[in-house]
């Protein structure tokens, strides 16, 4: 027989798990206290926005605003307007292209509709300034038999 004997293996030591004070131990202590509140970071999408080209009021420059002002006033009727998109269309009364026309340009407590007869005055707009929006746009007079919406939501029929 041989006298060999196995080796005794020693039991290792276990190496206790460290727990910090803030790491979790459970996966009930993941979710962030009740009492905290979460502020949103903005959207990372946010700094890569195209700006519109088309100058509103508010991004419109002074002098551009001081041109439109001293200009003529114009009359045409409202071919389209769309109070969801924010924009619509003017059919000149001497004829020519239809003018652009931005809802933050439209004067008065009245939706334009089509049909309505309009007087604004231009300006003209980048890249190029070949083309012209239209702006100080007012309704001279309501088309008859036509339901008019108020800014407020209050329709109106004429």
């Amino acid at each position: 027989m041989s006298t060999q004997e196995a080796p005794v293996q020693k039991p290792r030591a276990v190496t206790p798990p460290l727990h910090s004070p803030g790491s979790p131990r459970s996966p009930e202590s993941l979710q962030p206290p009740a009492s905290k509140q979460r502020t949103r970071s903005p959207s990372p999408m946010r700094e890569f926005l195209i700006p519109s080209p088309l100058p509103t009021r508010r991004n419109r420059t002074h002098s551009a605003t001081a041109r439109a002002a001293e200009g003529p006033v114009f009359t045409g009727v409202c071919k389209y307007f769309s109070r969801s998109k924010g924009h619509g269309f003017i059919t000149p009364s001497d004829g020519g292209n239809d003018i652009f026309v931005h809802i933050s340009d439209i004067e008065g407590e009245y939706v334009p509709v089509e049909g309505d007869e309009l007087s604004y005055k231009v300006c003209s707009i980048p890249p190029k300034y070949e083309k012209v929006q239209a702006v100080e746009v007012t309704i001279t007079h309501l088309k008859a038999g036509t339901k008019h919406e108020t800014w407020g939501g209050h329709v109106v029929s004429s």
